[in-house]
């Protein structure tokens, strides 16, 4: 690991937030900023993989992007290695829910991120290999909770 350049692990912090942010807003634009153009995905342990952002991108707005999907991602405990001035890695658990009104399910998880971060000749640090893999998820029908309803939402007409 080269020396700590502590505005670059603040960079790359910023991005991973970015990132989750994006994708539970539906900020489709600001989420594509995130990645590299060969940027690689391995979701669910590699049961959803691409290989390129469009891919990623079409991935994420295709299952994420409708208006009975709502979503809550949580990432903490970064573990962020600076392998060069242009490299880095970074390991981060990830705590998420998911309320599909469509479906009328709710799902619960847990995982790790592992992701690599390259730094463009712009200087400005993006994901180049992102996925996790769960340690943990759990499914629930949402009509076997007597009386749960949802009673906010951005996207809720």
């Amino acid at each position: 690991m080269r020396d700590i350049d502590w505005q670059d692990l603040e960079a790359i912090k910023r991005l991973k937030y970015k990132y989750q942010r994006s994708i539970d807003t539906k900020q489709w634009d600001e989420l594509r900023e995130c990645f590299t153009d060969d940027a690689k995905a391995a979701y669910s342990g590699g049961k959803f993989s691409f290989d390129s952002r469009d891919a990623i991108m079409q991935f994420l707005q295709g299952s994420m992007g409708g208006d009975t999907f709502h979503s809550c991602h949580a990432v903490s405990q970064p573990e962020i290695e600076l392998i060069d001035e242009r490299t880095a890695t970074g390991r981060w658990c990830l705590q998420d829910t998911v309320i599909d009104t469509g479906f009328d399910m709710m799902v619960q998880g847990a995982g790790f991120y592992e992701d690599e971060y390259r730094k463009g000749d712009d200087g400005v640090w993006r994901i180049s290999k992102t996925g996790y893999q769960r340690t943990y998820e759990q499914m629930l029908p949402r009509k076997s909770i007597e009386g749960l309803t949802l009673t906010e939402s951005r996207w809720k007409k």
